[in-house]
């Protein structure tokens, strides 16, 4: 069930996101901070405050929206400064060269599956 709650979680934020960036046609989605808008709607939660919107029309952008478009990630992304690197050689860590099979290995597995008619029984509560 726990997954269940952080998936909808996850969507709602996404839905929070995305409702933002429609307020702003040239807004890019990858400019929005998840961890803002995780962070806004914890708190907005545990703080109760900006819940219910204030008297009169009901606007897209809430209390999320806001805090996300005060802190929208920079337009253009920095260029990388490093290149990527498979191994730091300075790593304390020794390299596993040899260590894996250099080919596929096949396995089989049997199993058994067992069908209950009508079920288990129920335990003793003594």
């Amino acid at each position: 069930m726990p997954v269940y709650a952080l998936l909808t979680t996850y969507q709602a934020l996404i839905r929070a996101a995305a409702d933002t960036a429609c307020t702003r046609p040239s807004l890019d989605m990858d400019r929005i901070s998840f961890t803002v808008l995780q962070t806004t709607a914890a708190d907005t939660v545990t703080t109760a405050t900006g819940i219910l919107p204030p008297a009169g029309p009901a606007e897209l952008v809430g209390t999320i929206g806001r805090a996300v478009l005060d802190a929208l990630h920079p337009a253009r992304h920095r260029h990388r400064v490093k290149a990527r690197t498979r191994k730091n050689p300075t790593s304390k860590y020794g390299p596993n060269a040899g260590q894996h099979p250099t080919t596929s290995q096949n396995y089989t597995i049997h199993t058994t599956v067992t069908f209950f008619e009508h079920g288990l029984s129920n335990r003793s509560r003594t």
